[in-house]
């Protein structure tokens, strides 16, 4: 018994929207639901999850353009949180966006904005809010040191690391959110990403060409 947690790649772009719950309650979360409702919807029921919130790493589609449609389909509209605020103007513009890419997403307002400092609840346990910018203004990281566990979302991945080539993208500031607040978390700290398979700090530390020197 304990934390669980799932994955469902979603979209075109293989999103890793993820589920955490606890395994006695079937309390929990979806993060970053960015489309494909129906299939996340089928995959709460299958895991039997009570869905009590819906949180977001940061503003992208591929990321956040489920959320509000996800919000409507799930039993007491459980509240959407995070990112933190500097992603707004992403978020208002997600439906502009989609539109270019063919998907269906709807604009985002969040009922929580985030800021690095404060924990959000994630299947019974604590996670700590880190703010990394750089691959988008405001992208936030979920992080539990007790068990060697961080949320990424789109700032690290495994050999390589988030874009920055968008006009309000970053990569000192990328590299900065890496070294500064995720590699002191220890060697030991497994992270899940948002694409592709999930490693450790370590092992990017070693290895990923982004961060060496």
């Amino acid at each position: 018994m304990g934390l669980k947690a799932a994955i469902l790649p979603v979209t075109p772009f293989q999103q890793n929207c993820s589920f955490w719950w606890d395994e006695a309650s079937g309390e929990g979360v979806v993060i970053d639901p960015g489309g494909e409702v129906e299939r996340i919807l089928h995959a709460l029921d299958e895991l039997k999850i009570k869905a009590g919130s819906i949180l977001l790493t940061h503003g992208h589609l591929d990321h956040a353009g489920g959320a509000t449609a996800l919000q409507a389909a799930l039993p007491g509209r459980p509240p959407i949180i995070g990112p933190d605020e500097r992603d707004r103007f992403l978020l208002e513009g997600l439906e502009a966006q989609g539109a270019q890419y063919g998907f269906d997403c709807r604009n985002v307002t969040p009922d929580r904005w985030l800021t690095e400092g404060e924990t959000v609840r994630i299947g019974g346990e604590d996670f700590a809010v880190l703010h990394c910018p750089g691959h988008t203004p405001g992208h936030l990281v979920f992080v539990n040191e007790a068990m060697r566990i961080a949320i990424v979302g789109d700032v690290l991945f495994q050999g390589s690391v988030g874009r920055t080539d968008f006009p309000y993208g970053d990569h000192a500031a990328l590299i900065a959110s890496i070294r500064e607040k995720l590699l002191p978390l220890g060697d030991d700290t497994a992270f899940l990403c948002g694409h592709g398979p999930g490693s450790n700090f370590g092992q990017e530390r070693r290895s990923n060409p982004f961060l060496r020197g």
